[in-house]
């Protein structure tokens, strides 16, 4: 399989696709006690995510929304929490690499609009994920330990954060 997706800005025209991409992967896939009404992010992207200075974005092949990515920016802080990192199971590994374009897009947002750390909650069983994010240089942060700006979501209960500032 070719490299052929391209990664683009989602706003609120794009809600029912991202919804269909993120919760059969939550529900159905991986069990995930969470339903569209805990997320009322998903219905508003444009309120939750641009209107804070953050981004969501999408990874498309051939016109299909195949991963998704976004950022809850806090530039009064110079941090960002990463939100809704997925990516559909078929185009999911290193072969096609989308997880990791859609990850050093929001690394390279956040270095360029002066956000200097992130952080994401996920869950303790999604271990690929966990591993993907160790292996990007995240380091695992106690939940007792994230800032107090940290908009943590109930299920998550494993957290992560990155410093990205280069000293």
């Amino acid at each position: 399989m070719q490299n052929n997706f391209k990664i683009e800005r989602l706003d609120n025209q794009f809600c029912d696709a991202v919804i269909g991409l993120i919760l059969p992967i939550q529900q159905i896939e991986f069990n995930v006690d969470i339903d569209l009404a805990a997320q009322p992010d998903l219905l508003d992207i444009e309120k939750h995510y641009d209107a804070t200075g953050g981004a969501f974005w999408g990874a498309k092949l051939n016109g299909e929304l195949i991963g998704t990515i976004a950022l809850i920016a806090q530039p009064e802080h110079h941090a960002g929490a990463i939100r809704k990192m997925f990516v559909k199971k078929e185009f999911r590994g290193k072969e096609l690499g989308v997880a990791q374009v859609l990850l050093e897009t929001l690394l390279n947002y956040c270095r360029d609009n002066n956000l200097n750390e992130v952080y994401l909650g996920t869950k303790d069983i999604l271990q690929a994920a966990c591993r993907f994010y160790e292996r990007n240089g995240f380091k695992q942060v106690v939940m007792e330990n994230l800032p107090v700006y940290f908009p943590r979501m109930a299920v998550d209960n494993v957290f992560y954060g990155l410093g990205l500032k280069s000293d």
